[in-house]
């Protein structure tokens, strides 16, 4: 199934105002990345998939000269009105329309998800990142959101969270590559069921490649709430974060 790219960019741009306030899985995403990055200084660094911009500032902020593009206009809207790179491009991440070898980092953090084709998408970054230098990037494996879907499994059998790739599919996309990978459980947790929702919809991910879901009801949620598997009072979201690490030949 295609992904419809107007469509994810729809949803990220009408979550562009409040995405910072809830984008607590991409920190603890990105704070994963840059440990397995370890001690680098890019000179050149491109923020694919770079949202209102937290990381291109922080790259900036590391003195690297900052790319951001985005696939929705409205994300990078909010990134230059944040003064977060040096410059910002419109642009899919399967079909960057970037010069070859432009970058000592290629850094994409909770983006290739959204992508068509994995391999497409890394190779597109890995085009754009001249030798020596590093492509780093994170997305969503298979067991995310087990949490959401059991609650709805007792309302519907329809799909309400996008499909992720195994972690062993991930790798073999990405085969003949120099890639260190690894994966983490993130698990954050919500006082209630429409704030472990609120926190999707604040951060756009709530395309679905299946299609539109119904609106939620007021009974359909407190029917959610019940099915939600709760621990000590508290509404878990549990993510498989996937990292990978490539080094440009």
């Amino acid at each position: 199934m295609a992904v419809n790219k107007q469509a994810v960019a729809a949803a990220f741009g009408r979550a562009a105002q409040s995405y910072a306030r809830h984008d607590e899985l991409q920190r603890l995403s990105a704070d994963c990345l840059l440990a397995q990055l370890g001690d680098i200084n890019p000179a050149r660094v491109i923020d694919a998939g770079c949202g209102p911009g937290a990381m291109s500032r922080y790259w900036r902020a590391q003195g690297c000269d900052v790319t951001a593009l985005d696939l929705s206009p409205a994300m990078l809207a909010e990134a230059r009105q944040l003064k977060s790179a040096a410059r910002y491009v419109t642009g899919d991440i399967e079909a960057l329309p970037l010069a070859d070898a432009t970058f000592s980092l290629a850094w994409s953090n909770l983006a290739v998800q959204w992508c068509d084709d994995l391999r497409q998408a890394v190779g597109e970054l890995r085009r754009v990142t001249e030798p020596g230098g590093h492509i780093a990037f994170t997305t969503l494996a298979d067991g995310s959101l087990p949490e959401l879907n059991q609650a709805w499994r007792a309302l519907d059998s329809l799909p309400h969270a996008n499909r992720f790739l195994p972690a062993t599919e991930i790798e073999q996309a990405l085969n003949g590559w120099p890639l260190r990978c690894g994966i983490d459980t993130v698990t954050l947790w919500f006082a209630d069921a429409a704030s472990a929702l609120r926190s999707l919809k604040g951060i756009g991910a709530t395309h679905l490649h299946a299609g539109r879901q119904q609106g939620l009801t007021r009974g359909k949620l407190q029917r959610l709430q019940e099915a939600w598997p709760q621990q000590q009072g508290k509404f878990p979201l549990t993510y498989q974060l996937f990292w990978g690490v490539i080094t440009r030949d």
